[in-house]
């Protein structure tokens, strides 16, 4: 509840959503982010960015998003990655390309 409080005093923004770190998650840890008030949110495309060891594949990097864009997806990124922050207009235009749409997690159909 600390980064929750943090979030909401430096930027006005009342978390929700909590993504489970490594998707690790049990009944337990789901019923306690449920009654704290947030819905748990998965990805269903991620890939390792996180790896600092793992950086200067932006060819990599893009082939392997690309190649994994679905109607719904929700692709998980680390802000971490390099690789990402260059690659990122360029994937986005070619996503929008291939004719889909970013929405926020908000304007998904429940």
């Amino acid at each position: 509840m600390k980064l929750h409080t943090v979030v909401y005093e430096k930027f006005g923004y009342e978390m929700k959503y909590i993504r489970p770190p490594k998707g690790e998650y049990s009944e337990r840890s789901l019923s306690i982010t449920n009654n704290l008030g947030y819905t748990t949110v998965m990805w269903s495309f991620a890939y390792d960015d996180w790896d600092e060891n793992k950086q200067g594949r932006q060819s990599y990097a893009k082939e392997k998003i690309i190649s994994n864009i679905h109607p719904g997806a929700v692709i998980l990124l680390h802000a971490t990655s390099k690789d990402n922050m260059e690659i990122l207009d360029d994937v986005i235009k070619e996503i929008k390309k291939m004719g889909y749409e970013f929405k926020s997690i908000n304007e998904f159909e429940k």
